[in-house]
């Protein structure tokens, strides 16, 4: 057995893009504690142009298996390739069987994570999982990168690199304007509608934010881009939903004064970055998933039914959105101005 490169470990990362972008307080508090540590990132290739706006990492690898799929004759492949690195650790984020598999495979020695899903023997280094303790997505991360099992008072926040060349060019390629203030916003949720601003909030927003001398730039993907057309029929927002890659969008944020966001992946995206955050939350909990930055104001109404942390509403009245209004939202963004 080749002998193991101490400074070594891969992280198995996580599926979704704001779960990415968390995990980034670990790999600063590996860096942090030993400096020369090369830390390769294990992920889905649609999360990997965030990773490579991470310092801290050496490289991306893409897990190339279909998400949900088990495809062990992939992952078998893929730990092969891996074996040359003579990681020293895995630390596995998901408590999946599925994400345990390659770090086994590839012969890590010391594989750690949580006991989950029936794969005792995969994990060798099982950390204790106490959801009193780790009562937020990033502290279930960094747990797994800690020595002493002591969770240091503050953690470091992400901060993604921003490239202002591919900034300048993306914007012109979209024509946008720049001497007024931007306020980016984001309507989409990947989880689903229960995370979900109503639109018509978001279109009487951006017509305030407008007579209140602000640009409004609407983001997303392509299943976004209904929403943005909606919101801009309504408003003078200019939607640009499908018509950036995931990197444009960190580009794009970089440039954004605020941003008005649910809870998302682009939410977390606009926190490393710098923004700040207009953060609404519906169905889920800003006391699990904050946005990691001190420039945050939190719009949450904590009805008696919320969280329910459920997709869509299992009421069918989604207040804890529709009765979240537009003026508190205004107000803050104004008291926030640049």
């Amino acid at each position: 057995m080749p002998e193991v490169d101490e400074d070594a470990i891969l992280v198995v990362g996580p599926s979704w893009v704001g779960d990415m972008v968390m995990a980034q307080s670990l790999f600063k508090l590996l860096k942090a504690a030993r400096p020369h540590t090369a830390i390769d990132v294990l992920a889905p290739a649609w999360s990997l142009p965030i990773v490579a706006r991470m310092p801290e990492v050496r490289q991306g690898i893409a897990s190339g298996t279909a998400h949900g799929k088990l495809g062990l004759k992939g992952r078998r492949a893929l730990a092969s390739e891996l074996r040359h690195h003579n990681y020293a650790q895995a630390i596995v984020l998901p408590r999946s069987l599925k994400a345990a598999l390659v770090p086994w495979f590839a012969d890590i020695p010391k594989r750690t994570g949580y006991r989950g899903e029936s794969r005792y023997f995969l994990i060798n280094d099982v950390r204790p999982f106490d959801a009193s303790l780790l009562d937020q997505t990033v502290k279930r991360f960094v747990f797994l990168g800690l020595d002493d099992a002591q969770l240091p008072q503050s953690l470091p926040f992400p901060k993604l690199e921003i490239s202002h060349d591919r900034q300048g060019r993306t914007i012109e390629r979209l024509g946008l304007r720049t001497d007024r203030p931007v306020v980016a916003m984001m309507p989409g949720a990947e989880y689903g509608p229960a995370k979900c601003w109503p639109l018509q909030h978001f279109a009487a927003l951006a017509s305030e934010l407008d007579a209140n001398g602000f640009d409004v730039w609407v983001m997303g993907s392509e299943k976004d881009a209904d929403a943005g057309d909606s919101i801009a029929a309504d408003s003078a927002a200019i939607n640009i939903c499908g018509k950036t890659e995931l990197e444009d969008v960190v580009d794009l944020l970089g440039f954004a004064e605020q941003a008005v966001s649910n809870d998302s992946g682009l939410m977390h995206i606009a926190a490393a970055v710098g923004c700040h955050v207009q953060a609404i939350y519906g169905s889920s909990s800003p006391r699990f998933t904050p946005p990691l930055t001190d420039r945050r104001s939190v719009h949450y109404l904590d009805l008696d039914c919320s969280p329910c942390f459920k997709r869509e509403c299992p009421l069918g009245h989604l207040d804890c959105l529709r009765k979240l209004g537009v003026s508190s939202v205004l107000s803050d963004i104004l008291d926030n101005r640049a």
